[in-house]
């Protein structure tokens, strides 16, 4: 059976659109704001959820998403209050949710019981930056039995023998990581970053989407012209990041994910 990931990109790629991925962290400004910011998203033409579990040491994030995940922490955002919020979007969602999580929350969560939880509340698939490979071979298998996305991020630096086992390794899509470091820089260097997913996409069937740095229409137009779907996270946070201070933030951050949206169609 085709998983909904799957799906959601067959359908784009029939309708000659490419998937825009939308990054929120869970319990910024609070887990009750999370469901209205993921509704009003996929309202405005979100066609994947990424979730973003609050880590006290997000070492793939930049300053911004560092900050909403300490605003979410301190919220008393757990992993598991991150699983509940999920059951509670799948009363009225069927948008395939990822959540991006470290493997110290997963621990500390239980490996199995982990993945258990997170095929009943409805996550599609699971991107775990500070995973080592030494340790994915259990990560793929439990996340293989219970119908579960492991998602992998490659980078520009990713050795090519790396990228290879990753391709085969993962499922879902693979996340391309436009640039080396953290979250949130300007994307410059665009013909390098589409010539690197071309090679890629020589590489594997599954999907690319790209990340890193993507904040506006135009960037958003230009990776999408070599990519199947693009991943935006530090625009959207710094929208919420406001939120206390401007009642206006919901319909800001509809604004910006409609004229995303729009340029991603053909």
């Amino acid at each position: 059976m085709m998983s909904r990931i799957e799906s959601v990109f067959k359908s784009l790629s029939q309708r000659k659109e490419k998937a825009l991925i939308a990054y929120v962290m869970a319990g910024d400004p609070s887990l009750a704001q999370t469901a209205e910011i993921v509704f009003a998203i996929e309202k405005a033409g979100a066609d994947l959820i990424e979730l973003g579990v609050p880590f006290s040491d997000p070492v793939a994030d930049g300053p911004t998403i560092q900050k909403a995940s300490e605003r979410a922490l301190r919220q008393g955002t757990t992993l598991r209050a991150v699983l509940e919020t999920v059951t509670v979007l799948r009363r009225q969602t069927k948008i395939p949710i990822l959540l991006m999580t470290y493997c110290n929350p997963i621990y500390a969560f239980g490996l199995l019981d982990f993945f258990k939880e997170a095929k009943g509340v409805g996550i599609d698939g699971v991107i775990i930056p500070d995973l080592p490979h030494e340790e994915s071979k259990e990560f793929l298998t439990l996340s293989r039995r219970h119908g579960i996305d492991l998602i992998f991020m490659i980078a520009p630096t990713s050795p090519p023998e790396r990228a290879e086992r990753l391709v085969k390794e993962g499922s879902g899509f693979i996340y391309y990581v436009s640039l080396t470091g953290i979250t949130g820089v300007p994307l410059t260097e665009q013909g390098a970053v589409q010539e690197r997913i071309r090679k890629l996409k020589a590489m594997t069937a599954l999907p690319i989407a790209v990340g890193f740095g993507i904040s506006t229409p135009e960037a958003a137009k230009e990776m999408a012209q070599a990519a199947d779907g693009i991943i935006v996270g530090t625009a959207l946070v710094k929208i919420v990041e406001a939120a206390e201070n401007d009642p206006a933030y919901l319909s800001r951050l509809t604004d910006l994910i409609a004229s995303l949206k729009a340029a991603t169609r053909a």
